[in-house]
């Protein structure tokens, strides 16, 4: 296991772009289904108040596949306002061609994103001997710093150990976020290959622990529990290793709940509405918001969580 000195400070430099806790900021949206842009700048306040390391847009728990392009850059630019200069931003990347992940990238560049989470082409898929053109070129095109986003369950592009070795030596490419499961191994097996890449988890922390003991150097989770997982990782990395785990414990159910296919967005919502940080649930299709047994149960996890009794900060 890494010890503490070896683990990039987090926040990140342009060598290993964030790392830390980089939680993935929902979508606010109105009753009537619009950008809820007010909801949106308190979420971001309550998400620094957390204590956070970074933020990230776009992403998946962000229902970027939603959103239009004027949408993409109201985010971009109304969180990059609220957060000010020196927290790093990154947005997420999910275009289907070389062509378009460029357009993607530029405009956040431009609207303010320091580092792109880029997920490979998914619809024509690319043979690996292309993946290097299709990361240099958004690299070289963009200028920022570049995160692979490798989820293989939900795109259906796997990228092996030995691939990512050899795209982290790209220049510009400098981060790889592993969703694929079993998540803990194939990050350790990462870290023990390359230098040349920071390794970060996604799906939502629920391996966390396991993937920090490997190696990583950071996790980009959902935002809605923020503050108890800013806690566990605090308790990590200062070698509080029980009590880490035990605070993971009790996060876990909600954790659990919170990556179901078709609902986790919603989930996601109803925890940030229920904590008084945003004023309402509502997805865009196809996500679907939850149903009565989902809220019954939802509220039991909340109620062992221990989120509701802590007064929300921001």
């Amino acid at each position: 296991m890494p010890s503490d000195a070896s683990t990039p400070t987090p926040g990140g430099d342009s060598t290993t772009g964030a790392t830390g806790l980089i939680p993935i900021l929902a979508t606010p949206f109105d009753q009537g289904g619009d950008l809820d842009v007010d909801s949106l700048r308190r979420l971001v306040e309550f998400e620094l108040a957390c204590g956070v390391d970074g933020l990230a847009v776009h992403g998946m728990a962000s229902e970027g596949f939603s959103l239009t392009a004027a949408e993409r850059s109201t985010i971009v630019r109304t969180v990059r306002e609220v957060a000010g200069g020196d927290v790093p931003l990154v947005a997420g990347v999910n275009a289907t061609s070389t062509s378009t992940a460029v357009e993607q990238g530029v405009a956040a560049v431009e609207d303010g994103a320091d580092q792109l989470m880029v997920l490979p082409p998914f619809l024509s898929k690319l043979p690996p001997a292309h993946f290097a053109d299709f990361y240099g070129s958004v690299a070289d095109r963009t200028g920022v710093p570049i995160m692979i986003q490798e989820a293989s369950a939900s795109t259906g592009v796997a990228m092996s150990t030995a691939q990512l070795v050899d795209l982290g030596r790209l220049p510009g490419v400098v981060s790889v976020k592993i969703e694929t499961q079993p998540t803990a191994p194939k990050v350790a097996a990462l870290c023990a290959a390359t230098t040349d890449l920071a390794v970060l988890g996604g799906q939502n922390a629920l391996f966390v622990l396991e993937e920090y003991e490997g190696g990583a150097v950071g996790t980009m989770p959902a935002c809605e529990f923020s503050d108890a997982l800013a806690v566990i990782l605090r308790d990590w990395n200062a070698g509080r290793h029980d009590d880490a785990h035990a605070g993971f414990n009790r996060l876990l159910p909600l954790i659990r709940f919170g990556l179901q296919p078709g609902i986790a967005h919603a989930v996601h919502k109803e925890v940030l509405v229920r904590r008084r940080v945003i004023d309402h649930a509502g997805v865009r299709s196809p996500v679907s918001p939850l149903d009565a047994h989902s809220h019954r149960t939802l509220e039991r996890v909340l109620a062992t969580s221990g989120l509701l009794d802590v007064a929300p900060v921001g």
